[in-house]
Formats: structure tokens, sequence, C-alpha cells
């Protein structure tokens, strides 16, 4: 009676209203944060495959260009790698081609979005399979006996010219002078100083950074915040330690590879970048890293 004439009633339901539309909400809300940890959860998972995929993507989309219109039935003579001294090898042989002829052998660097008009008139049909190998160092001679195409892990600018040997200077293919080499993964650092292929120093630490949020346990937007601010430090030490190689007397160049997703947070601090998928202890990593940048692709025309 009391409540009732003072209107306190009324404000005792009004509460008790409040108080279960406040479960309610509580309970979408957490309906809605399980869906949304399964969501990304579920992409970083797919994020994960993305590195893995890319390299079938290539070979797949291949196959397509294969499949149409006169490349159909071309195919390279032979495909091979050339890493340490195989590459030597492959060099000197090319190396070794002369002419008496001044203008009897061609080489031009093919980018991957135009073929020269020259190394289109001297390939001619063939000119799809220079296009597939791209980018990449095309040799060929006047008579047709030499004819090959080369991956080239530090590219030149665009050129072509015909002249009594070919032009392959080693900095295109080979590690010279005194460089860094640095390998950044989310979670993996590894970092050396080379005079040539010869490691003289080396760095590397790997971070604690967690991986996909699992149900149960704190909000998945503290577990994002909490990765990207494990992932940010472990970038800034990284960032310190290629600082102090650009710094180094003597130091010509900086080559960073890693993944995709974080080369872009240091890509200011190098002079060449590329993408691998070296895994391991940073040591182990680095020198597959090493050898795969540095390996040639080999495709005989």
């Amino acid at each position: 009676m009391i409540d009732r004439l003072l209107g306190r009633a009324e404000l005792k339901e009004r509460i008790a209203e409040l108080e279960e539309e406040k479960r309610h909400l509580e309970r979408r809300a957490a309906a809605e944060e399980e869906r949304r940890s399964d969501a990304v959860a579920d992409r970083q998972r797919a994020e994960e495959r993305v590195n893995r995929l890319e390299s079938r993507i290539e070979s797949l989309e291949d196959r397509v260009e294969r499949a149409e219109g006169a490349e159909e039935t071309a195919e390279f003579r032979r495909v091979s790698d050339a890493y340490g001294r195989r590459l030597d090898d492959v060099l000197g042989r090319l190396r070794g081609v002369e002419s008496d002829d001044p203008e009897g052998v061609l080489t031009a660097f093919v980018p991957d979005d135009a073929v020269p008009g020259t190394v289109a008139d001297q390939f001619g049909d063939r000119t799809p399979l220079v296009r597939r190998a791209a980018p990449a160092v095309v040799v060929a001679d006047d008579t047709g006996a030499v004819s090959a195409a080369l991956s080239t892990p530090m590219a030149p600018d665009p050129f072509d010219r015909w002249a009594d040997a070919p032009r392959l200077p080693d900095e295109w293919f080979r590690p010279t002078g005194r460089f860094a080499f640095a390998l950044v993964r989310s979670d993996t650092f590894a970092s050396g100083i080379y005079e040539g292929d010869e490691r003289v120093d080396f760095e590397g630490f790997t971070s604690d950074v967690k991986g996909a949020h699992s149900k149960g346990g704190f909000s998945q937007g503290r577990f994002e915040r909490r990765r990207e601010g494990q992932i940010d430090e472990h970038l800034e030490r990284a960032r310190d330690v290629l600082a102090d190689h650009a710094a180094e007397r003597g130091v010509e160049r900086t080559v960073v590879v890693g993944e995709r997703s974080v080369l872009g947070e240091v890509r200011d601090l190098a002079d060449h970048t590329d993408v691998t998928d070296a895994t391991g202890r940073p040591e182990t990593a680095l020198a597959d890293a090493f050898r795969d940048f540095w390996t040639v692709r080999v495709h005989a025309v």
C-alpha cells in the first residue's frame, strides 16, 4: 500500500522490466560474440593457408593459359632450378656464347606485363612460353641454337639488345658484395650480414604471438588486441635490427623476405622484398629463405 501510494510500485515494475530486457540483450550479445569468435577464427585459419595456396594458384593460371589458343601445345623443352655451383655452371655456359656477328646474340629482361617486340620477333610462336617464364632474362642467338629464360632474384630494369655476347652480370643472379639479408614473420625474425654467399654475422629471435582464438576465455576483441600488440612489439624489434643494418658501414643493400602480411611493415627499410614460406628456428629458416631467394629457375624455351 505504501509503495503504491508513493509511486514506488510502478518504479519497481519498471525496474523488473528493464532487468529482463538487460538479460535478453546480454544473451544476444553473448550469442553475437560467439558467432564473431567463430568467424574470426575461421578467417585466421584461412589466412594461414594463403601462402600455401598461392603457388597452386599460379600453377593453375599457367594451365589455363596453356589451354587457350596456340599456347595449348607449347611446352618448355626443360625446366630446372640452379643454385650455387650448378648456377655458376649454367651462367658460364651461356656467357660462353659468342658470335662473329656484332648483333648475333639477344639478351633482354622481360617483365611480367609485356614482351618486347624484339623478343617476340625472335621467339615467334614460342613467345607465350617467354610470357609464362617472365619476369626473366632471356638469351637467344640468331641461329636458334640458344634459347633460354632465367628468373632473376635481383631484377634489372627492362631492356633488350642484340650484341656479340649475352649480358649476364653476377649481381642479377648471385649474392655479391656485402649486404644484409633478413627473414621476417609475425613471430620469427632472423638476419645476417653476408659477403657474397658467406654469412659473417647473425641475429635472430622468436616472439610469443597468440595463434587462432578458441572458444571460451577472454573475448575475441581482447584476444585480437593482445595478438596485434604482440606482433607490433615483434616487428618493432625487427625494425630496430634492420635499421642498424642500414646504418652499418659497408652494407650495400638490404634484402628482406617473409610473410606477405608483415612485409609491408618493414618495406621502407629494405631495398628489395619478396615472399617466402620458410619456417622453423631462426637460423635454419634464414638459411632456407636465403637458398630459396637465390635459386634461379631455368627455362629452356
